[in-house]
C-alpha cells in the first residue's frame, strides 16, 4: 500500500527518464575519445590466469579488500571482549558471508576442536548425557536461515546521531543458513521432568557465558547447530558447536555450547540482570525482552555508500527483519517520513530473517532525507526513534529499532543525521 500523497514516478516515467538517459550516454560516448580498457587489448585479454591450485579455499578478490568487518577501538577497553561489525553497506542479497559476518566475544574466540568438543545436559532430566560432536550428527538434521542481531545493535544511536555509517549504526547483524539438531530432539532424549521449566545454556570460552532460556522456546524452535552457508562454523562464530536462537536477542545464541542445565526458575546470571536489560526513564529495568522488533536500515545510499553517478536513475537499496514473524511490507521516504512509499521486496520473505528491498527512483539532484520503516507479518509498524524515547528515555542501550535518517546531499555525500 503506497500513502495517497506518495511521491515518486511511476514505472512509465521512470523507463523514459531512463531511455532519455540512455540516449544522452550514447551521444556522450560518441563524443567521447575511445576508452583504451574496451578498444586496446589488455593484459588479461593474452596471458594466463591463476590455475585451479591457486586458493585450494576460495578467498574474496582483493579488488574487494574495503568488504571487511569493521572494529571501534574506543567502544571497548580490549578487543578480546569486544564486537565488530557487518559490512552491509557493501553486500547484497540476504545471506551473510561468514568471512564478513558480525561477530561478538566476552573472553576472545577459541580453539576448540572436533575430537575435544561435549554436550552435557543434566539437571531435571531422566537421563544426564553427555554428546560428542560425532554423537550430535548421527540426529536428524535441519537447515534454515535466521538473522543473529545483538540486542545493542544501533545502541549508540539513543542518544542521538552518533555514528556515520550503517556497518556501525547496523551491522550487529547477520543472516545466515544454519544446519543443525533441534534442541528439542536432544532434550527428549534426555527427558525432562514435569518441573523442568527453564535451561541454563553455558559456553566453553572463558566468560562462561550463560542465559536463562524458557522450555517453551528450546521446544519450540531452537537448534543445535553445527554449519553455517554449508560449511563448518568459523572459530569467531562458536566453531564446533552453538545454539541458534530465532528472533530472540543474540546473547542468547551461545557460542561453543558446552551445557544445557534443567531448571525449575531461571538462573539471574550477570548476562541477564546488570547486563541485556532496558533501563528505563525511571531509573527501572525491563528485562526477559528477548524477541528483536521489527526493524530496517537503507544499506545504500548510505554514509559509506555514497551516490556517484550524479542524477538520474538511482536504486535504494536496504533490509528489514523482525524478530516476531517475516516482513510482509517496507515503506521508504524520501523526505523525512512526510511521503512514503511502498519498496519493492525481493524473493519470499522468510520467519526471523533478513529481507532485501528495493525502491527504484529517478533522482533530480536534489537533497533526500532517506528513510524506511518495516511491517511485519503481527501488523506491527516499526516505530521512531522520538516514539522510542517517549516510553522508554535515554538511559537504555538494547533493543533500539527506531527508523533511521540519511541525509543525501546533492554531491552524492551521505551523512547519519535525526530529524526534530
Amino acid at each position: 500500500m503506497t500513502d495517497s500523497n506518495a511521491t515518486g514516478p511511476n514505472r512509465r516515467h521512470f523507463l523514459a527518464a531512463a531511455a532519455a538517459g540512455s540516449a544522452l550516454a550514447a551521444t556522450a560516448a560518441r563524443a567521447a575519445p575511445p576508452d583504451p580498457r574496451i578498444t586496446e587489448v589488455q593484459d588479461w585479454n593474452v596471458s594466463w590466469g591463476d590455475g585451479v591450485d591457486a586458493t585450494p579455499y576460495g578467498l574474496p578478490i582483493h579488488h574487494e579488500a574495503e568488504v571487511i568487518r569493521r572494529n571501534v577501538p574506543w567502544l571497548t577497553a580490549d578487543a578480546v571482549s569486544s564486537v565488530n561489525f557487518t559490512p552491509i553497506h557493501a553486500l547484497e542479497g540476504t545471506i551473510t558471508p561468514q568471512g564478513c559476518a558480525f561477530e561478538r566475544h566476552h573472553a576472545g574466540a577459541i580453539d576448540l576442536p572436533k575430537a575435544d568438543y561435549r554436550l552435557m545436559i543434566h539437571g531435571l532430566v531422566d537421563r544426564p548425557l553427555v554428546f560428542s560432536y560425532d554423537d550430535l550428527e548421527r540426529f536428524p538434521r535441519q537447515n534454515h536461515v535466521y538473522f543473529l542481531e545483538c540486542a545493542a545493535n544501533s545502541g549508540m544511536e539513543w542518544a542521538g546521531a552518533q555514528l556515520n555509517g550503517c556497518q556501525f549504526t547496523h551491522g550487529m547483524i547477520h543472516n545466515m543458513e544454519y544446519t543443525g539438531v533441534p534442541l528439542r530432539a536432544l532434550l527428549a532424549e534426555a527427558g525432562i521432568r514435569p518441573e523442568g521449566k527453564w535451561l541454563l545454556v553455558e559456553g566453553a570460552d572463558a566468560s562462561a557465558m550463560s542465559r536463562s532460556l524458557p522450555i517453551e522456546k528450546a521446544l519450540d524452535d531452537v537448534l543445535v547447530a553445527y554449519k553455517a552457508n554449508g560449511e563448518a562454523l568459523r572459530k569467531e562464530h562458536g566453531y564446533p558447536v552453538r545454539l541458534v536462537v530465532p528472533g530472540w536477542e543474540g546473547n542468547m545464541w551461545v557460542k561453543w555450547l558446552r551445557r544445557i542445565e534443567v531448571g525449575d526458575a531461571p538462573w539471574e546470571h550477570r548476562e541477564e540482570t546488570s547486563k541485556y536489560t532496558d533501563t528505563m526513564a525511571d531509573g527501572r529495568s525491563r528485562r526477559w525482552t528477548w524477541e528483536m522488533d521489527a526493524k530496517s536500515i537503507i544499506t545504500s545510499p548510505s554514509p559509506q555508500a555514497r551516490v556517484n553517478h550524479g542524477r538520474g536513475p538511482m536504486v535504494i537499496s536496504g533490509l528489514a527483519w523482525s524478530g516476531r514473524g517475516a516482513i510482509r511490507a517496507v515503506h521508504v521516504s524520501l523526505d523525512g517520513g512526510r511521503n512514503w512509499q511502498q519498496a519493492r521486496l525481493s524473493g519470499p520473505s522468510h520467519d526471523k530473517a533478513l529481507h532485501r528491498f528495493y525502491l527504484d527512483i529517478d533522482w533530480d539532484g536534489s537533497e533526500l532525507l532517506l528513510q524506511s520503516r518495516a511491517v511485519d507479518t503481527t501488523g506491527y509498524v516499526q516505530p521512531t526513534k522520538d516514539q522510542l524515547r517517549a516510553i522508554r528515555g535515554v538511559n537504555s542501550v538494547y533493543h533500539m529499532n527506531g527508523i533511521q535518517t540519511w541525509l543525501v546531499k546533492p554531491n552524492g555525500e551521505v551523512e547519519n543525521v535525526e530529524i526534530s
